[in-house]
């Protein structure tokens, strides 16, 4: 049985452990999670990728030993910053909040894993299936010193999965794929007061940036997602007010729908750019597929089911910007995001978990566990 006292300690003890990333601090986090697994006499591992990126497994031998579930939430969490009125590592109470730096994202989503597995136990519920715990290092940054490689080298190798980074109950079937790019654009120098005998690459960034905003991105309509959008991120460039810059560079931040392929965007963009310019490069930094999952999987429906079972109304939903749901399909290993922060809540200062999600999120995640069956 779901432990509220427990739970509630468990969150506040795991936001005051600092695991903020950058700089990448997972191995205090990692270690705690590991004694407080062992004492329910699970036998734990720690992998790491980079020295003190840690990534800790552990998995609840069940039935069926053929099928596995994985739980995976993770352990960083973005820079605490400033203007924080509750202090970002403390785990305050709060009117029936708990905050801090991770609440919502993703520690009190850790906790909810942690006190259903340890409820579990308890309880000597053998499950039906091998049940997969997996909290990782490095997801604000890309996740590749976290499920990235523990997937590529078969240290995962989950039936199905269950990503715990999601608000309010949200169960995530479709997320936005997402282009990194950065456009660098060469020009020519002269004296700022004869322009016309340079080349400024700050004005054609100003061209390419105003073609690719108003472009027409494709997409297949999607009831769970928005259109795609074009933020740009950052913009340098140039050396000296006098000067005529000979040189710019701009960020980009590119989502677009499933159903829509990446390089074929990709085509696109270096066809607007030079229309304006042959001088310039692109520059991929990161580039994830989009995803979608039927709402009729068994792993949807399971969810939605154990939702509602605590009188909670269940909502299908998409995702604008990234988990790591999209890694999944790269090994063809069905997967959803869920999880019980508050929407709104994540990266912001003063970052705040409900009590009320978590007692209960802790609850739909044992119910959940309890009655999946893969046949």
């Amino acid at each position: 049985m779901v432990n509220k006292k427990r739970l509630i300690k468990l969150t506040q003890r795991l936001i005051q452990i600092n695991s903020e990333n950058p700089p990448g601090r997972e191995y205090r986090i990692a270690c705690f999670i590991k004694n407080y697994l062992q004492k329910m006499g699970i036998r734990p591992r720690i992998y790491e990728f980079k020295k003190g990126r840690s990534n800790i497994i552990a998995t609840l031998k069940g039935k069926d030993r053929k099928h596995s579930l994985l739980l995976t939430p993770h352990l960083d969490t973005v820079p605490a910053g400033g203007n924080w009125h509750f202090k970002p590592f403390l785990g305050a109470i709060d009117k029936n909040k708990i905050y801090g730096l991770g609440a919502t994202d993703c520690k009190g989503n850790l906790a909810c894993a942690l006190e259903a597995i340890n409820s579990l136990v308890e309880d000597k519920v053998l499950l039906n299936y091998s049940l997969i715990f997996a909290a990782t290092a490095d997801e604000e940054s890309g996740s590749v010193l976290g499920l990235i490689p523990l997937l590529d080298k078969g240290i995962l190798r989950p039936s199905l999965a269950v990503v715990l980074d999601s608000d309010d109950f949200d169960v995530i079937v479709a997320q936005k794929g997402l282009i990194h790019f950065r456009v660098k654009i060469k020009g020519k120098k002269a004296h700022g007061a004869y322009p016309s005998l340079g080349i400024n690459a700050i004005d054609i960034a100003v061209k390419i940036i105003a073609d690719l905003k108003h472009h027409q991105w494709p997409f297949i309509k999607n009831k769970y997602l928005k259109v795609p959008t074009l933020n740009i991120g950052t913009i340098k460039g140039g050396d000296k007010v006098n000067v005529v810059a000979d040189w710019c560079e701009v960020e980009f931040d590119l989502r677009f729908l499933p159903g829509t392929s990446g390089q074929k965007i990709l085509k696109e963009v270096k066809k607007i750019i030079n229309k304006h310019t042959k001088q310039s490069a692109i520059e991929i930094e990161s580039m994830q597929k989009p995803y979608l999952i039927k709402k009729e999987h068994p792993l949807v429906r399971s969810l939605i089911s154990a939702v509602r079972k605590i009188k909670i109304t269940p909502r299908i939903k998409g995702c604008e910007g990234a988990t790591t749901i999209t890694f999944f399909q790269h090994k063809r290993i069905p997967a959803v995001a869920f999880g019980f922060g508050s929407s709104g809540c994540a990266h912001i200062a003063d970052e705040y978990v409900k009590i009320d999600n978590l007692y209960k999120g802790a609850q739909v995640l044992e119910e959940f566990l309890k009655d999946y069956n893969f046949t």
